[in-house]
């Protein structure tokens, strides 16, 4: 073990690979900071440029981009209230009404050391326990999977804003989008109404950068006195103190390893990833805050809570990967085929026949957050100049970064009229104060459950065995309490209000 982690620090620590990963961390940061440019777009673009590398050098190059497209989602999410990726639909819930306050900078520093110790604590867990963890994440079947979701969709209760009515009627119109288009398991066309506008359903990324991009921005532009006299998007009398950061991220010790070990397991979970990592980690965060009802107004707690469980997915996602050859994500896939590309062979002998190469992937994933730290501590101040821009200038930039997203998902132009159409329509649930994360939610959850389910009847059509299996029956049990607690927390809300 010694000598091979050795050996891959040797290769590692060279002047080309480290200046491949610094370059791979800033074009991660600035990918995942425009809206609809995800993750797996930024790893597939690298990926042709490793072709030429030795092994550990592409691999560590893809793994820096990974790691910065984690952290760079924080950007847009608080200074404009746009998730940038997925994986920052929560932090956008705390740090952008933090950066409206007037702290732009101190949602920044937040985050961006949030992302740094979760990215920390899951290359530990890489290292130390990727072996049982990915037993562990192997096991799970269809059932198992099903019920996952079901106690990830209780995230709703948590997210419904003041009426949990018009909370679950959003989570329901969510599910209702994500059945749009054709049948995820056999193909069949349902609810197009024949029409060619329908017959691909709803993107998930379109819907994302509609609900939450589209929307805000009309309600940038509605006050048209502040438009023409040019009013910044948020306060420019602006402050980054990334020492002050740091110290009010540790101050929540308990916060910042609970959500990091939430966004290890997700990720080692093949399928799920960060956008329900952060989702998870930050309903956690919420069921036991003593404050929970200063979420979603602009609290620490938050963004330590989105940040670092997203951050940590990084890590999670290479356990089954690396342990069993079975990728945790879309990047994940692609790392394999980089691996797979320098002749490779990925499964569980991995470790025994390149263990050189898989501790070189672990002091990869510690180098490349240290990175993402630094690249972050020192660029911030620049991307914080982005609140002195008017609105008249900023929001017609934004949006046209948002159709060029939506398009370049699938080269359609369909989805361009979606993403307007979306857009519209989340604009208006707004302003009937329905809350919209519930119907992002159910969008990226309603296509996984739906499969999992189908293809556990399809396997044995005995409904029971979602309570005899042990895994399941866990996941189900904590789906009911999590509801009864957060009804029974609402109802108290509520009581309190109402005295």
């Amino acid at each position: 073990m010694m000598d091979a982690l050795l050996s891959g620090m040797d290769q590692l620590f060279t002047l080309s690979t480290m200046a491949t990963m610094l370059l791979g961390v800033v074009a991660g940061v600035i990918a995942s900071a425009i809206p609809g440019f995800t993750i797996t777009m930024a790893i597939v673009l690298t990926l042709p440029l490793t072709f030429s590398m030795p092994p550990l050098q592409g691999v560590a190059t893809m793994l820096a981009v990974y790691v910065g497209g984690y952290s760079g989602g924080l950007i847009s999410a608080a200074l404009l209230g746009i998730p940038g990726t997925p994986s920052s639909v929560a932090t956008t819930f705390d740090a952008f009404p933090m950066a409206r306050a007037g702290q732009p900078g101190r949602a920044l520093a937040l985050g961006i050391w949030a992302s740094f110790f979760g990215a920390l604590i899951s290359a530990i867990v890489l290292m130390v326990a990727a072996p049982p963890l990915a037993l562990v994440a192997v096991k799970l079947g269809s059932w198992e999977y099903f019920s996952l979701i079901i106690f990830a969709m209780t995230v709703v209760a948590s997210l419904v804003g003041k009426s949990m009515l018009k909370g679950l009627l959003s989570g329901l119109l969510g599910l209702l989008i994500a059945t749009v288009g054709s049948d995820p398991m056999m193909g069949v066309p349902r609810f197009t109404f024949d029409s060619d506008l329908l017959a691909n359903g709803f993107p998930f990324l379109v819907v994302l950068i509609g609900i939450f991009a589209v929307s805000q921005l009309l309600s940038e532009v509605e006050d048209a006195d502040q438009v023409a006299n040019n009013k910044p998007l948020l306060p420019t009398e602006v402050s980054f103190r990334p020492l002050d950061g740091m110290r009010e991220t540790l101050s929540y010790p308990v916060n910042l390893v609970r959500s990091s070990f939430v966004g290890v397991f997700i990720g080692a979970v093949p399928g799920a990833g960060g956008s329900i990592a952060n989702l998870l980690a930050y309903d956690q965060a919420k069921r036991a805050s003593k404050t929970p009802e200063k979420f979603g107004t602009g609290t620490p707690e938050g963004v330590i809570a989105s940040e670092s469980g997203n951050s940590a997915t990084s890590g999670g996602g290479l356990i089954p990967m690396i342990a069993l050859g079975i990728p945790g994500s879309a990047v994940d896939a692609v790392l394999m085929a980089s691996l797979m590309v320098h002749g490779i062979g990925v499964g569980p002998r991995l470790i025994l026949d390149h263990g050189d190469l898989v501790y070189g992937m672990f002091m990869a994933m510690l180098v490349a957050a240290a990175m993402v730290l630094v690249v972050c501590l020192f660029s911030m101040r620049l991307f914080l100049r982005v609140t002195a821009i008017p609105k008249s200038i900023i929001v017609p930039v934004v949006l046209v970064c948002c159709v060029i997203g939506a398009f370049a998902l699938n080269n359609r132009i369909t989805d361009i009229y979606l993403l307007l159409g979306v857009g519209i329509f989340g604009y208006i649930l707004s302003k009937l104060s329905y809350p919209l994360a519930p119907l992002v939610l159910g969008v990226i959850l309603g296509p996984i459950a739906e499969s999992n389910l189908r293809r556990a009847l399809m396997s044995d059509d005995n409904w029971m065995l979602f309570l005899t299996r042990p895994i399941s029956l866990a996941l189900l049990v904590l789906a009911a309490v999590s509801i009864v607690l957060a009804i029974r927390h609402h109802r108290r809300h509520r009581s309190v209000q109402t005295a």
